[in-house]
């Protein structure tokens, strides 16, 4: 399988060393600490699997042959569906036939995919080259649909079509079946604008043009196009192991996109949890404002990375359907329309003029930077995210922080009580530091974790590059275990109240890194 968005994202020419290996990151910025975990860890015992994943699986649904640049690619007409709703696939090849295949990604006994559903062999050809919308940089497509593609029976979850062209050449086509009812539920969601805004295809995305060079990203990007490298690349690197495992376990779950989230105010009633994976940093008000109110009722929520809620957006219609163009100014922000008329909807940072007002409230950490790679060191080893791991006080497991992280920083609002869960040393563009992971509980009885680490989902199987490996894999895994265990039983506060050690740990307040975590 093609992955490795961390050696791929677009907006820092320093990552493409990632690809060559966590050496290369290491000479950037390293690790205080090089000590190893104290403990072999042994894993608790799997629940029952749900009936769907008791379903033969298909061992060879991964992408073995990319082929050209351009042999063959697509995109969906919607980026979410409900079951029984079809939708247009989009497809461009320079093979004169191709085919679709459907595959549900979960646990089905270790195979990790299923075939639900294979189009017909199909017509190929080239699509009309993309279009420019100068005013924005805009790269867009005007393409005639290949197929219209059904989902009758299709259960609620993520789902990749993977195109096959007739020379073999073969690219993946993401697409959310939505759960229509999050009640009782752990809501998984797919974190579609941030895909979206580092998919360079056509040249440009929202950290640079074909120049390489900010001033000539686009300030809006579409979703009416592929995606670049293997077409499924962030959802593969960031979000696929940790539903692979939440499958595995048996848990109720329920599917989303950030955009439906931002649709709906009520979707998350009644849910148990909301789990953000790996990379969620694009965020609209109306999603912040409805995840927000769904925490002040008791839904949990778990971040399983770092720099989340970091970009404020705003989401506007294409041609094919509403929510299909994500716009976002960023240091530009005053040339965003809405700057003067409504500063609620401006798109800059969330921390940010004209109307700042930092994630750390939501998320409990905040983020301070990149790129960094260092050891994960535990701080609060009797807190029960960590029960049965076996760590102690300064517990260590290397490579596990990066490439970009979050902190507990009291300069920025803070829910108590918080507790620090692990306070990791490490050194970022020359600046001394740490990364941490925290928990807090909130008055309306949820409970909040973040991870801290942009590696977390990736080192869940240790099927990611970054030296993450030996028993920092069974370490990460139980952790998410038991934090996904607990938010499936609802309100976590009043089980698991967190213990707060602030005034411990001695935060800093402000970054040492100045401004540059807010770089572009």
């Amino acid at each position: 399988m093609l992955t490795g968005v961390e050696g791929n994202r677009t907006r820092r020419a320093f990552l493409g060393l990632a690809a060559a290996g966590t050496a290369a990151v290491a000479a950037g910025c390293s690790s205080a600490t090089g000590s190893t975990p104290p403990v072999a860890l042994k894993a608790r015992p799997w629940r029952r699997a749900v009936p769907e994943n008791s379903l033969p699986g298909d061992p060879h649904w991964e992408i073995r042959n990319l082929g050209a640049q351009n042999a063959v690619e697509g995109y969906a007409g919607k980026a979410s569906v409900l079951a029984g709703e079809s939708f247009p696939l989009f497809v461009s090849t320079t093979s004169r036939g191709f085919r679709a295949t459907a595959f549900r990604l979960g646990w089905y006994q270790g195979d990790g995919a299923r075939k639900v559903w294979q189009s017909p062999a199909l017509r190929g050809g080239v699509q009309k080259s993309p279009a420019l919308v100068p005013a924005t940089n805009t790269v867009t497509t005007d393409w005639d649909p290949a197929v219209q593609v059904p989902t009758d029976n299709w259960p609620a979850g993520s789902y990749l079509l993977r195109l096959d062209a007739d020379s073999g050449a073969q690219r993946y086509v993401p697409v959310t079946v939505r759960s229509a009812s999050t009640a009782g539920k752990v809501v998984l969601k797919n974190c579609v604008q941030t895909w979206q805004a580092y998919n360079t295809w056509g040249g440009y995305d929202l950290y640079k043009g074909p120049s390489g060079q900010y001033a000539s990203r686009s300030l809006a990007v579409s979703l009416d196009r592929p995606y670049d490298l293997n077409g499924a690349d962030m959802f593969l690197t960031y979000e696929r192991n940790a539903i692979k495992l939440a499958e595995h376990m048996g848990l109720d779950l329920a599917y989303v996109t950030g955009m439906d989230l931002s649709a709906d105010p009520h979707l998350l009633d009644g849910a148990s949890a909301l789990v953000s994976m790996g990379h969620d940093e694009y965020w609209t008000p109306p999603e912040r404002a409805n995840v927000t109110a769904a925490r002040d009722k008791g839904v949990n929520l778990a971040f399983l990375g770092a720099n989340a809620m970091f970009r404020r957006t705003r989401l506007n219609a294409t041609a094919l359907g509403s929510d299909r163009l994500v716009i976002c100014y960023k240091t530009d922000y005053k040339q965003d329309p809405m700057y003067g008329r409504d500063n609620a909807l401006v798109t800059s940072d969330w921390r940010d003029p004209p109307n700042p007002d930092p994630e750390s409230s939501l998320i409990g950490t905040i983020y301070e930077g990149y790129p960094v790679d260092a050891s994960y060191v535990v701080s609060s080893p009797d807190s029960w995210v960590f029960q049965g791991t076996g760590v102690r006080a300064g517990s260590s497991f290397p490579h596990l922080v990066g490439i970009e992280y979050d902190r507990v920083d009291p300069a920025y609002p803070l829910e108590r009580p918080i507790e620090v869960l692990s306070h990791s040393p490490l050194t970022c563009n020359g600046a001394s530091s740490y990364g941490d992971s925290a928990y807090y509980t909130h008055p309306g009885g949820a409970g909040v974790f973040n991870s801290g680490t942009m590696r977390w989902v990736e080192a869940i199987y240790g099927d990611q590059p970054h030296g993450i490996a030996g028993k920092t894999p069974g370490f990460v895994m139980r952790v998410t275990m038991n934090v996904l265990n607990a938010f499936a039983g609802g309100p976590a506060a009043a089980r698991h109240p967190a213990h707060d050690n602030l005034a411990a740990i001695h935060e800093r307040a402000g970054s040492p890194l100045g401004n540059s975590q807010n770089l572009q």
